[in-house]
């Protein structure tokens, strides 16, 4: 795992993607949730239109970005319990939101889930470099690409 430790249902999944990360909901089985704009093409800078959760395989999201466990609140807010979340994710499959970069993208669908508030750090913190690993010694650096959103095309349902 890039994260280093196993992933539990429930867990919140940070995909680095460049100067916004992706989040996602992990929901067991190799299967996460997760919201995105529609249509979102590479280099996009769309921030508002219609979005889309989806649930897909962590691998098909992640690709070949790194990933970690980020359960980025955990010490400010109590989550709710992975039954729930799991629960709350799933049923929101399918559902079409509003996406807007600012007020509501991927890290506020995650964190909704997990803690029944949506916030994103991304978006108070915007300026903040991908996060990176240190591997024998040295740095890894994890991606310079600009997110354009999660990947679309065939679902696992």
């Amino acid at each position: 795992l890039a994260s280093g430790k196993a992933v539990k249902p429930g867990d919140l999944i940070e995909i680095c993607r460049g100067l916004y990360n992706h989040w996602a909901v992990y929901i067991g089985n190799g299967d996460v949730v997760h919201f995105g704009a529609l249509n979102a093409q590479s280099g996009s800078s769309n921030m508002t239109g219609d979005g889309i959760v989806m649930k897909e395989k962590l691998q098909d999201v992640v690709g070949k970005d790194r990933w970690r466990v980020n359960n980025i609140l955990d010490k400010k807010c109590k989550p709710i319990s992975p039954d729930e979340i799991v629960k709350k994710a799933c049923s929101r499959v399918g559902a079409s939101l509003k996406y807007n970069l600012k007020e509501y993208k991927c890290e506020h669908f995650a964190t909704e889930m997990r803690y029944g508030k949506a916030e994103s750090r991304q978006v108070e913190n915007k300026n903040r470099p991908c996060y990176t690993l240190t591997v024998g010694g040295g740095l890894l650096d994890l991606g310079t690409s600009v997110i354009a959103g999660p990947k679309h095309g065939e679902s696992n349902y």
